[in-house]
């Protein structure tokens, strides 16, 4: 029988901190998370919130200045659509791509293998891929050199300082990312399903379109807000292979500009503004539409 302190006169054992912290959930595991969340709070949150605040302090002119700029200027929100123009082609082909590449992989005996040689343009970096895109398909490029001394062709083609120069390197260094993603979630529908279908006489392509594509599809649109976001935010590749004056003249250069070449940094900070208010609407269109497929189980005893 348990003797109360009031009367044994001890007075009762004060708890330690890290019993009051359990107490509220907050154990050693949970507080782990706290140098994560002060990282992303001084690297991400913080600089978006200062940016925010810059780009209502215009150099001239009230809170709203630099956006009406921006709007009243048809060569400045112009850069909106070539941008789209770059980053939905290029989500969409890599995306299109990924999927017959990942269902084929993943029954392949040397699938390790195999996916290091499809994910290795991510170590080479953007670029550096640009550097050997405008090696290989430049005017005097080795394809344009093979082509020419094999007669398919008496002028060399153009096929970098424009868009389709563009489109190639986003693509080159995408589909490792899509890929890598597709993959995963391919692998992770249990097998069984696609057995079962099988038994009972579906075929392949039926398999695919009744078993496998519902079961990706929440995952693909996850997917292609990633890719989406990591496509829209091209630079390198626009001003390296592209026509920066001209095709490729993406909404990042205008922001560049604004930045380092007339010093504006409010004005700049606008157009991150801008950008990053276009991203998130997609990405919500993206993941409102997610909510129609299906979110059930499609995981078995293959993880």
């Amino acid at each position: 029988m348990s003797v109360s302190s009031s009367t044994t006169g001890r007075p009762a054992r004060r708890l330690s901190l890290a019993q009051r912290l359990a107490a509220r959930d907050l154990d050693a595991v949970t507080l782990l998370v706290v140098p994560a969340a002060l990282f992303v709070v001084a690297m991400f949150v913080y600089p978006f919130l200062y940016g925010l605040v810059l780009s209502f302090h215009p150099k001239e002119g009230d809170a709203l200045a630099n956006y009406t700029t921006f709007f009243s200027d048809p060569y400045m929100y112009g850069t909106i659509w070539l941008t789209l123009r770059l980053a939905l082609p290029v989500t969409v082909i890599n995306l299109l791509i990924s999927v017959p590449i990942a269902m084929r992989v993943r029954h392949m005996r040397r699938q390790r293998i195999l996916t290091t040689i499809l994910v290795l343009p991510i170590t080479l970096g953007t670029v550096l891929i640009a550097e050997g895109l405008l090696n290989y398909l430049g005017p005097q490029g080795w394809l344009n050199r093979t082509l020419i001394t094999f007669g398919l062709i008496d002028h060399p083609i153009r096929l970098v300082h424009n868009y389709l120069g563009v489109l190639l390197s986003l693509v080159i260094t995408g589909f490792p990312f899509t890929f890598l993603l597709t993959l995963s979630m391919i692998s992770g529908i249990d097998p069984a399903l696609e057995q079962a279908a099988a038994t009972l006489g579906a075929r392949a392509p039926q398999r695919f379109r009744r078993i496998v594509l519902p079961l990706i599809l929440p995952g693909l649109a996850v997917t292609f807000c990633l890719a989406f976001v990591d496509a829209f935010s091209v630079f390198p590749s626009a001003v390296m292979l592209g026509s920066p004056a001209g095709e490729t003249r993406v909404i990042s250069i205008a922001a560049a500009q604004a930045a380092f070449e007339k010093y504006d940094y409010s004005y700049a900070s606008a157009i991150a503004m801008i950008m990053t208010v276009i991203q998130f609407g997609f990405v919500g269109i993206v993941l409102a539409l997610r909510g129609l497929f299906y979110k059930g189980p499609a995981l078995g005893g293959k993880g």
